[in-house]
């Protein structure tokens, strides 16, 4: 028991000695410290209310320092002792509220301190107190000046890399608007001292001379030589002038600023990491008397790339001795082992590639134990971006590969793409990472969009952009006229390429007058589609990727269940593009890319990549794009006004009556001609060769039967 008290009365930390003003105020001021000591953090304010009720000397006090202050003050106390006491792990979460909330108390002090009582305390220290006075006080000027001063550092604290540059770009339009003022001030009263010294003959001849660059001497043509200079544009889009130049000029549009996307964040893994891995990768292939070296190591977002160099065996002769002679490693025998070395590097995410593209190694994959994100704006400010961008293409931001390089792809060179994968693998960022690439560089006049989104909430954010030939479609059943309406306009473009002579887009745009524009059509679950009517899909979307190419229509469609009924064998065929993300079996890869590897995919954007001018599927991490950046530049987008873009009109009511009716006719010259190849045609064959419906099916055969097609089935 002596022990315990001991150590208890160590434990307990040591009063602190009064000072004289303590020792002036009594036991008073003893009472206050000890209940803050031992009672709990949110009774502590509680305390100090009930001392500033019941103790004469706490009021004068706190209203002399505080003044009418005390509200705001005790409320913001009270809410924070409050989570510190139940919710601490709120207080790191939520900082900027606490922050943003106690600035608030404090500009309110100091808009109180700039008014005194009639009488008593606060008549000497403000309605804000003593306090209030360093915050505010008089004179009044000054009391604002400090006001406002806090006001503006609000938002810098809290959210300090967007408002800094906001803040630096406001004080550039500032001081460039106060110097054109005096400029132009500064021009008029020298041509008008000018134009009274001279003769009053030359009025007609040299007074705009005289004028010299003020605002009514400049003529039309000059004008646009001061456009880049305006205090609408930011510095980020003045510094993109010099390479978009040509694209500003034709639309007047203005490109989103860098700024818009967030910075990468760097998470390198330390070389002692890799190299332990390494010697454990060498040291299981030789227990199995496999023979193999770590040659390069390469680290990427999400998986490090071993690449082994087979070693050397000596062979061995027919008898018990062995001979001179040596030979290479089997690749095989390095295959056979993936199990072992997944055993060994204790992960169930292994896979071997033999050989890696363009060189002499067998590629060992495996999660990088120290991942990153790879961010838009780490891809979007690369050179292979930006090289793209220069040729007229339309670079498209996918990702980083195993060694850390960016992938860039032209989509007016895919020229389409097919992205699948399973639920939750990264499908809608992706989409959301090319349509944000294509919304950096390209203005309305150059790319339109079109985009079907039956699940309502992934593209729909899109909606107001001026790149949108029209709000993003929802139904259904609006996609197959819009598809009808994509044939009109890709068969339009033809006979206009045609009169002039060219034969794609580009050339067309070179010589026309009036240039036409990109167009990208986007869906985003092609499943629901192809169940509500596959036969007109497939026809649509077959024939738009066989010729939409030279008519600039380029197609992205993605899907979460690759099976072959969504993804037919005439749509891939057509489709050279494609990227598949972390799917459930080797045979939905097999329906992706025509090849096993994507069912051992990490999942969260990592990726394999197939294009026409690669013979083997690439592994990429895709970009990441977050909400915040979509709708900043949404935003920027539906803010600015500018020329109208190219009109493109899909919706035509009368059309779509048409369409239908011509749909039944061609379904039922369809059944006519199977007709004639199998006379006793029956309803379920109907069905399964045109793709519909049993009552459909049904419905022809009868037609058949009444038009003495077929012999009509004798009912009972």
């Amino acid at each position: 028991m002596a022990r315990r008290a001991a150590s208890l009365s160590a434990s307990r930390p040591a009063p602190a000695r009064p000072g004289r003003a303590g020792q002036a105020r009594g036991g008073k001021g003893r009472l206050l410290r000890a209940a803050a000591v031992t009672l709990p953090t949110p009774a502590i304010p509680a305390v100090a209310v009930l001392a500033f009720l019941f103790v004469d000397s706490v009021q004068s006090w706190m209203l002399g320092a505080l003044g009418l202050g005390l509200v705001p003050v005790f409320i913001w106390l009270f809410g924070f002792a409050l989570v510190v006491r139940y919710r601490r792990e709120w207080v790191p979460r939520s900082w900027r509220v606490w922050v943003g909330t106690g600035m608030a108390v404090a500009v309110s002090l100091g808009i109180l301190s700039m008014f005194h009582a009639s009488s008593g305390v606060m008549y000497d220290a403000s309605l804000g107190g003593y306090w209030g006075q360093y915050l505010g006080g008089s004179p009044a000027a000054l009391g604002a000046l400090k006001v406002l001063v806090l006001v503006a550092l609000t938002p810098l604290m809290l959210y300090p890399r967007w408002v800094g540059p906001a803040y630096r770009r406001l004080g550039q339009r500032v001081a460039r608007g106060g110097g054109a003022v005096l400029s132009r001030t500064a021009s008029k009263t020298g041509s008008t001292l000018k134009g009274w010294l001279e003769e009053p003959a030359s009025q007609n001849g040299t007074e705009a001379a005289a004028k010299g660059p003020s605002e009514e001497s400049w003529s039309p043509a000059d004008k646009p030589t001061r456009a880049p200079a305006q205090a609408d544009d930011s510095p980020g889009d003045l510094e993109k002038a010099a390479g978009n130049s040509k694209v500003r000029k034709a639309g007047g549009w203005r490109l989103p600023p860098i700024d818009i996307l967030g910075q990468a964040e760097d998470n390198p893994v330390p070389e002692a990491i890799l190299q332990e891995m390494a010697r454990n990768i060498e040291a299981t292939l030789t227990e199995h008397r496999v023979d193999v070296s770590v040659n390069d190591i390469r680290t990427g977002p999400q998986v490090i790339q071993f690449g082994l160099v087979p070693g050397w065996v000596k062979n061995r002769g027919k008898g018990a001795e062995p001979v001179a002679e040596t030979s290479r490693v089997k690749v095989q025998s390095i295959l056979a082992r993936e199990k072992d070395l997944a055993l060994s590097l204790k992960t169930p995410y292994l896979r071997l590639e033999a050989p890696v593209p363009g060189e002499a190694l067998v590629g060992l994959e495996m999660p990088n134990p120290h991942p990153r994100t790879v961010m838009l704006r780490s891809v979007v400010e690369g050179k292979a971006f930006e090289k793209v961008a220069s040729k007229g293409g339309l670079p498209i931001a996918l990702g980083e590969d195993t060694g850390g390089e960016p992938v860039v792809a032209d989509l007016a060179s895919l020229p389409h793409l097919l992205i699948a994968g399973a639920t939750g693998s990264g499908k809608s960022v992706c989409i959301n990472t090319i349509v944000a690439s294509l919304l950096m560089k390209q203005p309305p006049d150059r790319v339109r969009m079109l985009m079907v989104d039956p699940k309502r909430v992934e593209l729909t954010p899109f909606n107001g952009i001026p790149h949108l030939v029209s709000p993003v479609i929802v139904e259904t059943d609006e996609v197959l006229v819009v598809l009808k309406g994509l044939q009109d306009e890709m068969l339009r473009r033809y006979k206009l390429m045609e009169e002039i002579g060219a034969r794609n887009l580009e050339g067309y745009n070179r010589k026309a007058s009036e240039p036409m524009p990109f167009l990208v059509v986007i869906i985003d679950e092609m499943a629901d589609l192809m169940m509500a009517a596959a036969y007109e899909a497939e026809a649509g979307l077959v024939r738009l990727a066989q010729l939409g190419r030279a008519a600039g229509i380029h197609l992205i469609l993605a899907t979460q269940r690759p099976s072959v009924n969504v993804v037919t064998g005439l749509l891939k065929a057509n489709v050279p593009g494609r990227v598949a993300f972390a799917v459930a079996s080797q045979v939905d890869s097999r329906v992706i890319l025509d090849t096993a590897g994507a069912e051992k995919l990490l999942g969260k954007g990592d990726m394999m990549l197939l294009t026409s001018g690669s013979p083997k599927p690439a592994r990429v991490q895709g970009t990441f794009v977050d909400d915040m950046e979509i709708e900043k530049m949404v935003e920027f987008w539906q803010t600015q006004k500018g020329p109208p873009p190219p009109k493109i009109d899909l919706h035509d009511e009368p059309a779509a009556e048409e369409t239908e009716e011509e749909s039944e006719d061609d379904l039922m010259d369809q059944a006519r001609e199977l007709a004639e190849q199998l006379p006793d045609v029956s309803a379920s064959v109907l069905q399964r060769r045109l793709h519909v419906g049993f009552q459909r099916a049904v419905e022809l055969r009868r037609q058949l039967e009444d038009e003495g097609v077929v012999a009509a089935v004798p009912h009972p």
